[in-house]
């Protein structure tokens, strides 16, 4: 990697829906640079980018890929990014290594969901935009209305650099709006004058002095219009849009000359770093102290696990030792590769304002911080999304039982929208996407990669068990086989555990007569009262009793879920001085339990989930209209920027576990939401019948 001052860099992700032609432009800009003899190409399956066998097979990119270009004078490192909503994860840890996002549209198209996912992710944090409109040779491209579209919801701030010559089929070429032409081509689809009156509008709103030379003079040098157009896009009072026809080789140059003129390098757009609790910008120095921040994992079949780190000061040598911020010791780097694609290249040191790869260090992860060795110092977290789609897992066989779970560790490790669980209550393991198709190319890496295949079904709810009444008994367990048997007996009371009191206010001796001790779980709300008295339970076998009662809560009584909510008091038993002992008093506890909870109104408590659903305005009434169905309740709803409101709501999970295919049908792709736990609240009569009768004959139920 040769050294380049740090000015003389640009950092660029390319962002945008699927299909709007960000790899195919990313292929012809490293052609037009020199770097490849031809310009790749993803329908032949010979990009440079797409370099996994599923993107070949798709035509479409699933990962990030980087590659690197110099044009004027400057080093350019290109992102390309995935740009279906379902692989937005990559395209966050992409936007986190670079200063400049290119927001790509296909013409013939216009702003999809992930256009405005991805101009909303780059500004929310701050980074400078570019917008390419791509296709502009496609039929019915109506140019004016589509600036007027991006206008409205993008911003006043949105304005073209050039236009084209001609549109669709038509079109010959495209005419600069900085510097002006005395002779404007026939066909010319907009007026070049009156935008480059909005591109010195633009200019001379972030810049004091140029505003003051244009209202005195009336005009603004070139050289202070480039200088201005900067200062502006760092701004964010400029955010340039160019025009492009990839497939005709329209535009595709000057994009280039204007990410070289116009894109902030690392040190004009600095970032953030918390160095002791405070927050400061970072100074790109090559001899600067080391930071960075691993922005990528990924699992290579041949040279394993990838690293790729953006440096945000210092300089990484070949060899050296570094910090992972948070751990002990130091870690060894043996490798340092620059990668242009699928192809890599070894190279001795990086310097700041670059991105470079490591490999085989296993300690490493997404969102790492590294130093020199100071734990003062670190990024802020990389916020992924939360997936929303669940599906259960099994081995589909012996042989790949063994291996599964080493398996989707590397998928989780490279795929920071992907994760894996074991549910506690169900027992499932159970792994999370943000959508089916996601969820199903894990599912093909598996088989393809790993060599592994799978089982998967939807996920069981995690109901809960609880009671809404009081009762009293006991239960005596005797077994005598020849020799020492097995004696104990129980005396509880159970009742429902109260919402929200103070447990050193409530559990007193007026309320619990002879209370010795309690052991609260604030997690389940489950309380044991030790009332023994005289010593009719001895105290050696009353953690065997509380012990019972767990483990039986554990498997639930009447549906087979974890018990919650509820508080049992021990206050009388009886044992015997040679046959009891702590199994014994295990198994008493454990009858008592499950005799008494069947007497004292059991009830089936669901998981009840927050949502946040993002549509279009002309969608909410299917979307509410579907809540209703799902007992869904409204808690608001708030109007955002381009013709979209968000839905607060509160529904059971239960009714949620395809709920992203929903949107996406009701919003034609548009929707977005998250979901997080809310709490727990009792079933209707209906679902609890359902649920309990489902247990019966050994599967389980979603209620509805």
């Amino acid at each position: 990697m040769p050294r380049h001052p740090v000015a003389e860099l640009r950092n660029v992700v390319l962002v945008g829906h699927g299909n709007a032609g960000k790899t195919s432009l990313a292929d012809l800009m490293l052609f037009k640079a020199g770097e490849t003899k031809k310009a790749g190409s993803t329908d032949d399956q010979t990009s440079t980018l797409d370099v996994d066998e599923d993107e070949k097979e798709r035509h479409h990119s699933i990962t990030s890929h980087l590659c690197h270009f110099e044009h004027n004078s400057a080093r350019i490192n290109l992102i390309d990014s995935p740009g279906m909503p379902d692989f937005m994860g990559y395209v966050i840890g992409a936007l986190r290594a670079a200063e400049t996002a290119i927001v790509t549209i296909n013409a013939h198209v216009g702003i999809e969901v992930n256009t405005r996912r991805s101009f909303q992710h780059a500004g929310t944090r701050g980074l400078a935009r570019f917008i390419v409109i791509n296709k502009c040779d496609e039929a019915n491209v109506d140019l004016p209305q589509l600036m007027d579209s991006i206008r409205r919801q993008f911003g006043s701030a949105c304005v073209l650099m050039n236009v084209p010559v001609g549109c669709g089929a038509d079109i010959r070429g495209i005419v600069d709006t900085v510097r002006l032409s005395d002779n404007v081509p026939e066909g010319t689809v907009m007026d070049p004058a009156e935008i480059h009156q909005m591109v010195i509008e633009a200019v001379a709103e972030a810049d004091d002095e140029l505003m003051a030379q244009y209202f005195e003079e009336g005009e603004i040098s070139l050289d202070d219009i480039d200088r201005g157009v900067l200062k502006s896009v760092i701004a964010g009072t400029l955010i340039p849009v160019f025009c492009t026809a990839v497939k005709q080789d329209i535009g595709v140059a000057e994009l280039m000359d204007g990410i070289a003129a116009y894109a902030p390098s690392p040190e004009q757009l600095m970032r953030h770093v918390t160095v002791d609790g405070e927050d400061l910008e970072i100074e790109p120095k090559l001899d600067g102290p080391l930071i960075g921040q691993i922005v990528k994992t990924r699992i290579d079949p041949y040279i394993s696990k990838v690293s790729y780190i953006r440096l945000y000061s210092g300089t990484l040598k070949k060899d050296d030792r570094i910090h992972i911020v948070g751990e002990s010791g130091t870690v060894k780097i043996n490798q340092l590769l620059e990668f242009q694609g699928g192809e890599r290249e070894l190279v001795e040191e990086a310097t700041a304002g670059n991105i470079v790869a490591v490999t085989k260090v296993d300690e490493l992860h997404t969102g790492n911080t590294i130093s020199d060795g100071s734990d003062r110092v670190s990024m802020p977290p990389i916020a992924f999304p939360r997936p929303m789609v669940g599906l259960a897992v099994e081995p589909k066989s012996q042989a790949d039982q063994t291996k599964i779970s080493t398996a989707l560790h590397k998928m989780e490790e490279e795929d920071p929208s992907f994760r894996v669980h074991r549910d506690e209550q169900t027992h499932e393991m159970v792994m999370e996407g943000m959508s089916e198709l996601h969820l199903k190319l894990i599912e093909k890496r598996l088989h393809d990669r790993e060599k592994v295949d799978i089982v998967t079904h939807e996920p069981k709810v995690p109901y809960r068990e609880t009671i809404t009444g009081d009762v009293e008994g006991s239960y005596r367990h005797k077994k005598q086989s020849g020799g020492s048997g097995q004696f104990a007996e129980v005396h509880f009371r159970l009742s429902a555990f109260p919402d929200e009191v103070d447990p050193d206010e409530y559990f007193t001796k007026e309320r619990f007569p002879h209370l010795r001790d309690y052991h609260l779980d604030e997690t389940l709300k489950f309380c044991f009262v030790d009332r023994i008295s005289g010593g009719s339970v001895p105290n050696q076998f009353i953690p065997a009793v509380e012990k019972g009662l767990r483990e039986q809560m554990r498997r639930g009584v009447v549906a087979g879920y974890q018990v919650q909510n509820v508080v049992v008091e021990l206050f009388d038993g009886k044992f015997h001085a040679v046959d009891s002992n702590e199994t014994a008093f295990k198994a008493a506890a454990a009858h008592c339990f499950r005799d008494l909870f069947k007497q004292a109104r059991p009830a089936i408590l669901e998981p009840m989930v927050s949502l946040e659903i993002t549509v279009p305005s002309d969608r909410i009434s299917d979307i509410t209209s579907d809540l209703n169905t799902r007992r869904g309740q409204l808690e608001g709803v708030e109007e955002i920027a381009g013709g979209f409101r968000t839905i607060r709501a509160k529904a059971p999970l239960a009714n949620l576990m395809t709920y992203a295919r929903t949107v996406s049908s009701l919003t034609g792709g548009q929707g977005s939401f998250t979901m997080d736990f809310s709490s727990y609240e009792y079933v209707p009569p209906n679902a609890y019948t359902t649920i309990v009768a489902a247990a019966a004959n050994g599967r389980h139920s979603d209620s509805k």
